[in-house]
């Protein structure tokens, strides 16, 4: 055992799953991800170690003990320290010859073409509430006609939508537009996993408040996740394997072991989207004081 890095030795085990050259190819692509917290996190680290070779990663936040029970980069040692830090250095342990460039401000107006310059493929670790920043860089993507994923860690789960180019863009299916934060988290929500599986487990319903920005989570969900978007990432990276555009999606649930297709024509506009839109605001009305 020696302590220098070899490429070559360091992804050998990929192979077979990839060919060498598709390898090579891996380490020419530049992934950009915003957000390093339960999800952007152990998206960085997984891509990683596929041999992904330069990343642009972007948060403005520390960790906080609140963030152990999810976040990869979250430990005693890391606590007040920014994230984009903690997880280049944790990339950059995986592969030290790995070009990473940290946007410690995260994403905004201001920084958003550097933050997509050169950039092959976007995978989205926001969280969940940060709407302007979501829709600003998922608007984007479809500008520059960069793929974009999305994997939303549901309960022990994973909803997962993939927005390509020339295809279905984020904003025809969500349809957000300059609706309120409120509705947005409803649209995101009921968007994201058409099929609702997750709900069907959750023990306590008042852990969630989309008005105060709150819900649960758990480190499967986040883990997942990475699995998923990784595998998609890989698909569109190497141009092989078939790739689910929106409003076609999937989501699997590994509590009540379920995987569903999900398929939504004009994504939250779509009959099937807006009954359960209207059903859940007819239950917070009814659940008012």
């Amino acid at each position: 055992m020696t302590g220098s890095f070899s490429y070559r030795d360091a992804f050998s085990r990929n192979i077979g799953w990839v060919t060498p050259a598709e390898q090579e190819q891996l380490r020419h692509k530049r992934v950009a991800i915003a957000g390093m917290g339960g999800v952007g996190g152990v998206h960085l680290l997984t891509l990683a170690r596929l041999g992904i070779g330069a990343f642009h990663i972007a948060d403005f936040d520390h960790f906080d003990i609140a963030n152990f029970n999810r976040q990869v980069g979250a430990t005693m040692s890391t606590l007040g320290r920014p994230k984009v830090d903690v997880l280049a250095e944790m990339a950059s342990d995986i592969n030290p010859e790995m070009a990473i460039t940290r946007f410690p401000d995260g994403v905004n107006g201001a920084n958003l073409e550097d933050f997509f310059a050169g950039v092959d493929l976007y995978v989205d670790g926001l969280d969940f509430f940060a709407f302007r920043a979501r829709q600003a860089t998922f608007a984007m993507c479809a500008r520059l006609g960069i793929p974009a994923i999305t994997a939303a860690p549901l309960g022990m789960g994973t909803a997962l939508l993939n927005f390509m180019p020339g295809r279905m863009t984020f904003e025809q299916y969500f349809g957000w537009g300059e609706l309120p934060d409120a509705e947005k988290a409803l649209r995101f929500l009921v968007g994201l996993a058409p099929a609702g599986l997750h709900g069907a487990y959750l023990v306590d319903p008042s852990a969630i408040n989309l008005k105060e920005q709150r819900g649960p989570s758990t480190i499967m969900g986040c883990q997942l996740c990475a699995g998923a978007a990784a595998t998609e990432a890989l698909k569109i990276l190497l141009r092989r394997g078939k790739v689910l555009a929106a409003p076609h999606g999937v989501h699997f649930d590994a509590f009540r072991n379920k995987l569903v297709r999900t398929w939504r024509p004009g994504g939250n506009r779509h009959p099937l989207q807006r009954l359960a839109m209207m059903i859940i605001k007819r239950r917070r009305a009814a659940e008012r004081p």
